[in-house]
């Protein structure tokens, strides 16, 4: 069994963290050393100077695979929900990051829109943020991920396993 990153990418709303803190938690049972680096959390710390400029984008997602890739060479597997919407900076993860596990939570923007738990649509439909994934800027949806998650069809555990099975068959977890 080899730790790995499994890279959680999606719109915002497209259930990235949920499916990122159901596998913590299913892995932790497991006894697997394991931790989250959410895109939100990252921000408020290790990113905190950053804006949502794509040039900020692209600085806060080198800063996440820098950390990452610590945490893998280090035994620890790095679960990491963020939006991360260019492809070449999650090619960048994946060329720098070993046993890199692209998750691609799939869901129409109308489905992150009726969820929106953080109201972050509404603003940006307003007027009141700028730079909105999905709406000012764009997301640009991965070409061949290991995995791809259709949140806005299948429940969350549903998801869950079909993350699961993978790492079983590439190695990551035991049969």
């Amino acid at each position: 069994m080899q730790p790995c990153a499994i890279w959680i990418t999606g719109l915002p709303a497209s259930g990235k963290t949920t499916i990122a803190t159901m596998l913590k938690e299913s892995l932790m049972a497991k006894q697997i050393p394991v931790i989250i680096l959410d895109g939100d959390e990252m921000r408020k710390t290790v990113s905190r100077d950053l804006g949502f400029s794509p040039d900020d984008r692209k600085e806060h997602n080198r800063r996440v695979i820098e950390i990452a890739k610590l945490l893998v060479n280090n035994g620890i597997t790095a679960i990491v929900p963020l939006i991360s919407p260019y492809r070449e900076t999650r090619d960048m993860a994946r060329s720098q990051i070993p046993n890199f596990v692209e998750v691609y939570t799939r869901a129409s923007l109308e489905t992150c829109m009726r969820r929106d738990p953080k109201g972050l649509y509404k603003k940006a439909q307003s007027g009141k943020i700028g730079n909105m994934t999905g709406i000012q800027s764009p997301y640009e949806e991965p070409l061949h991920p290991e995995i791809t998650l259709d949140t806005d069809k299948g429940t969350p555990a549903q998801c869950l396993d079909k993350i699961l099975s993978y790492m079983k068959k590439s190695g990551y977890l035991k049969g």
